[in-house]
């Protein structure tokens, strides 16, 4: 079984394994005509189930055929020109290479002893964003796995500067008088950090939007303003650069004016927005951002990086101290003093893995401009595909995209029942979903279910939208006329 171990003996193995299962990939990537094959789970699951796992292969190439079966037919493809749904953006090829080079080095980013240049090129990679964003020179960070982690590393850090001094609160037991803001469409980490925070179901103060579904910030200060009335404590209040639903953007001067007002942490999320960072042509869509306390970034979102790769930046590097602890076997406090660089004295996690390395390898090909050019590609797109919509009497379009996504709904001339045309914009989304031939998302709008379209692929063009939304639009006819068929 040593055969198998990756080291000075195996490197040619290494080489020929690894190179045919890139081959396999490109060969998909290359003949994929759909996003999806529509197989569903009673089709699939017999097919995983009926493997036994404690009867190996002992050829890779035998796995691979397998793999074909199992998943490699039937991956959901985002590089495909018609995958519209969720956040997830085709990866450029620098960041794959460096996908491929931390793997099989497999360093971990939590001590210095096992990360060395690693740990190097994290902390550049922090103080690059960090520079972007405009925090200053007291700014630090860390790579996370995600926005969720992020957010979650934020708040906690939040609760614990909610202290004498910054906002009143005596420092007590009593976390049920924390209060988070948060608009009425930010994303749902907020919620479940402030769960997890233990601060209780009501901590979370919901903010309502404007028509453009940005945070009200009249609304936010009447809030605040209540909340200290009420002996309450203003912990946060999270503005999101880039909604998940709409991809709005907050009002992020206002907010950080509000913010200073009450002494509370300022955290925005920009897990979708932080593509603006790179932008050649809409950076001053963050103008404010500069001013935050705290900042969740996605990489993996808009600058076009495998999963995972996100960051939190902090604007004071001392609030990162609320997240650290010592163990005498991994990071002592000697280690302080003898400025040994250890990364876990800044995370949640412990074992890590080098996702920083795909960003890095990136810049370095492509360069800043290269990936804000690919997110302005997508922005323009929006806007192609808002014209559309709007100019369809189909379709009934929310708001005006900030950056790249578009929610929309079916609404047929001959019916006036919203359930009913609930019903028929669920089954256009799920019927195409089977087909295959275009994944588009889903929400709820005031209660009524709309389809959305989140456009991060620069390949997606203006034709492509116009042929999804005439496939949407044939599913919810028929939907509709065999509707009116069992009615009859």
């Amino acid at each position: 079984m040593r055969s198998h171990l990756l080291n000075d003996t195996t490197a040619e193995q290494y080489r020929r394994t690894v190179t045919e299962g890139v081959e396999r990939v490109a060969a998909k990537l290359a003949t994929t005509q759909r996003p999806f094959t529509g197989v569903t789970v009673d089709d699939l699951a017999p097919t995983i189930e009926q493997i036994d796992l404690d009867r190996p292969l002992h050829d890779s190439a035998a796995v691979l055929d397998e793999l074909e079966d199992v998943y490699l037919r039937d991956a959901i493809y985002f590089h495909h020109p018609r995958y519209l749904a969720h956040l997830n953006c085709p990866v450029v090829i620098p960041a794959v290479l460096g996908e491929a080079i931390l793997s099989a080095v497999n360093s971990s980013l939590d001590t210095w002893d096992q990360s060395a240049g690693g740990t190097l090129i994290e902390r550049k990679l922090i103080d690059w964003t960090a520079a972007r964003i405009g925090l200053g020179e007291n700014a630090d960070g860390v790579f996370t796995s995600g926005g969720s982690q992020s957010n979650l590393q934020a708040l906690l850090l939040a609760r614990e500067e909610a202290k004498p001094g910054r906002t009143g609160w005596d420092g007590g037991p009593d976390l049920g008088k924390l209060r988070i803001f948060a608009s009425e469409v930010s994303h749902f980490s907020v919620k479940k950090s402030a769960k997890l925070l233990g601060l209780g179901q009501d901590a979370v103060v919901s903010i309502p939007v404007d028509h453009e579904k940005r945070m009200q910030t009249v609304a936010l200060a009447h809030e605040l303003e209540r909340c200290v009335k009420d002996g309450l404590v203003p912990m946060a209040v999270v503005a999101t650069a880039g909604t998940t639903d709409f991809g709005s953007i907050d009002p992020l001067p206002e907010v950080a004016e509000l913010c200073a007002q009450y002494g509370t942490w300022m955290h925005v999320d920009a897990a979708y927005g932080c593509g603006l960072l790179t932008s050649l042509a809409r950076r001053a869509l963050l103008d404010g951002i500069e001013r935050a306390d705290s900042v969740t970034v996605d990489y993996h979102k808009s600058f076009f990086q495998p999963v995972s790769s996100s960051a939190l930046l902090v604007k004071d590097a001392t609030t990162l101290r609320h997240a650290t602890y010592h163990a005498e076997y991994l990071n002592p406090r000697r280690m302080v003093q003898e400025r040994i660089p250890n990364q876990v004295d800044k995370s949640l996690q412990t074992t890590r893995r080098f996702d920083a390395l795909k960003l890095w390898v990136t810049l370095r090909v492509m360069g800043a401009d290269g990936i804000g050019q690919l997110f302005d590609e997508v922005c323009d797109l929006a806007r192609e595909g808002w014209k559309l919509l709007a100019a369809d009497p189909r379709y009934d379009v929310v708001v005006a995209p900030s950056l790249s996504t578009l929610v929309f709904r079916y609404i047929p001339a001959a019916v006036t029942d919203p359930a009913e045309i609930d019903r028929a914009n669920l089954y256009a989304r799920k019927a195409l979903f089977a087909s295959g031939e275009a994944i588009v998302a889903g929400t709820k709008v005031n209660g009524r279910h709309y389809l959305k379209f989140t456009l991060l692929n620069p390949e997606t063009k203006a034709s492509d939208i116009a042929a999804v939304l005439d496939l949407i639009a044939g599913h919810a006819e028929q939907y509709l006329g065999d509707s009116l068929d069992r009615a009859s």
